[in-house]
């Protein structure tokens, strides 16, 4: 008998059909993968059986007891944790109130939060995972990566039965990644099941024992992952051959004389050393660097949201001042963070997040023409395959990938001419991916500089025309796209000879 056992679960949202009849079956001690594109109803699965979506019709069993759908209190009684791709961490809060967030030890009959002991067991839950962190920081001032770590934690911090991990590497370095093979290896050996998410099929094919494909909130199939590849997978998730690599016999890009933007002793001082960094009109300029080598830091000076301390800037051939990412779109540059909550307006539809940077275009004085901006919307969307039953729709209810493709969509629409993006696949699909390099050169060749900021060796020798690696908040080499992964990576750990 299986652990978990979900079974006919349907789920429609307005237009979508996000799951339809699906069936999952994982066992104790088992990784199991569940794969698909964006929009393939993976997340939705995964809340469900989490408890934090209600499904149309189905049923559950954990350990052949039947459990509610609704009630997330109901599925961690049965043992069930989750790490959600997009974290549900509170950023004004600490870190160790995150990690026992909900169940917070108390002193004076429950009057007062005890928070030497609340400390000290987040303490002892973040060295389980081997994160070194001060448990009193408040997560606001966390990047991406840690705050991976800290929802890891959080999850591991109650008695999980049934582990749901939905992309939980898309922020982590190699060595931290590993860790948590590590970690999931343990749990494993003491009989938790694990539904793992991950767009990595390399990781896949790692650490799964089954992988079950979901497409079009169908199940397609369920094999062992030792009988497959990661070119089978690929192509069970979007049902074609796929590759990331430059299309064979393709033009190049033509190369244009002027520079689209110039950093002379740019930084943000301690963090941000100094950095001299240039971008031709028509170039893709790729970074490269693990966790806390300052990457994301960089492209957040660039566009104003932590304004430099210290250097120079020049954006097509004129010096410019950024202070704001109000500065930067007056002076062209577009910016698409790592993370998607910062990027979008979630309340606000397809077509009003798609025009927010060029609202000139779609408005009369202060009045916004709603049907110029939906036809506006339309071309992106078309070209983009973004998958949404009309542009009219809030953007909240589209997929991660899905959300991210308008995102590239609003750049893309107000002819920003410095194109700034950082880890813009992260937790994306293999197809999504494909439509997201391919807009990328689409962009270089009409003349636009891409800053394509990445923890990805492979996006970064997949995609650009010269590679930077970063180490210790610097830029420590520069390197042609053929240079080896090995040799890279060295590079990126301190090695410079």
């Amino acid at each position: 008998m299986s652990l978990l056992a979900a079974t006919g679960i349907h789920k429609s949202y307005p237009g979508v059909q996000a799951l339809a009849g699906v069936d999952l079956a994982v066992d104790a001690g088992e990784v199991h993968a569940l794969l698909g594109e964006n929009g393939a109803g993976k997340s939705t699965l995964m809340k469900t059986i989490a408890g934090t979506v209600v499904p149309d019709a189905g049923a559950m069993e954990v350990d052949g007891r039947p459990v509610p759908f609704g009630s997330p209190e109901a599925a961690r009684a049965a043992g069930i944790g989750i790490v959600y791709q997009e974290l549900s961490l509170v950023p004004q809060r600490s870190v160790g109130e995150n990690v026992l967030m909900g169940r917070w030890p108390t002193r004076f009959h429950g009057r007062m939060i005890d928070f030497k002991r609340l400390y000290a067991e987040a303490e002892r839950h973040l060295e389980r995972i081997g994160f070194d962190i001060d448990v009193r920081r408040q997560v606001a001032d966390l990047g991406m990566a840690e705050r991976q770590l800290v929802e890891i934690a959080k999850a591991l911090s109650s008695d999980v039965r049934v582990l749901l991990l939905d992309e939980p590497t898309s922020a982590l370095s190699e060595r931290e990644a590993g860790r948590l093979f590590e970690l999931i290896g343990q749990l494993t050996a003491q009989g938790v099941a694990v539904i793992y998410v991950s767009h990595r099929l390399a990781e896949i094919v790692r650490i799964c024992r089954r992988v079950t494909v979901l497409r079009d909130g169908r199940h397609v199939d369920t094999v062992d992952v030792a009988g497959v590849d990661e070119n089978d997978l690929a192509r069970m998730m979007v049902g074609r051959a796929t590759t990331l690599t430059a299309p064979a016999g393709a033009p190049p890009r033509p190369r244009r004389d002027g520079v689209a933007l110039r950093a002379t002793g740019f930084a943000r001082l301690p963090r941000l050393k100094p950095v001299d960094l240039e971008i031709g009109e028509g170039e893709i300029v790729s970074v490269f660097g693990l966790v806390g080598a300052g990457r994301t830091r960089l492209a957040r000076a660039l566009f104003g949201l932590e304004p430099a301390t210290d250097g120079r800037l020049e954006v097509l051939g004129a010096p410019r001042r950024i202070e704001s990412p109000g500065d930067a779109i007056a002076a062209g540059l577009g910016f698409v963070s790592e993370s998607r909550a910062e990027s979008l307006v979630p309340r606000m539809s397809v077509a009003s997040n798609i025009t927010l940077a060029s609202l000139d275009a779609v408005s009369h004085g202060p009045v916004v023409d709603f049907g110029a901006e939906r036809d506006r919307a339309r071309r992106y969307i078309d070209e983009l395959r973004i998958r949404v039953a009309s542009p009219d729709v809030d953007v909240e209810t589209l997929s991660g990938g899905n959300q991210q493709k308008v995102v590239l969509a609003r750049w893309s629409c107000s002819g920003a001419r410095v194109l700034i993006l950082d880890d813009p696949t992260r937790g994306i699909d293999v197809g999504a991916k494909e439509e997201v390099f391919a807009l990328v050169r689409r962009l270089a060749a009409e003349g636009v500089g891409v800053l394509y900021l990445t923890s990805e060796i492979r996006e970064a020798k997949a995609l650009a025309d010269r590679v930077l690696v970063m180490a210790d908040g610097r830029i420590v080499a520069t390197v042609d796209p053929h240079t080896s992964e090995e040799e890279i990576m060295a590079k990126a750990g301190g090695v410079h000879g």
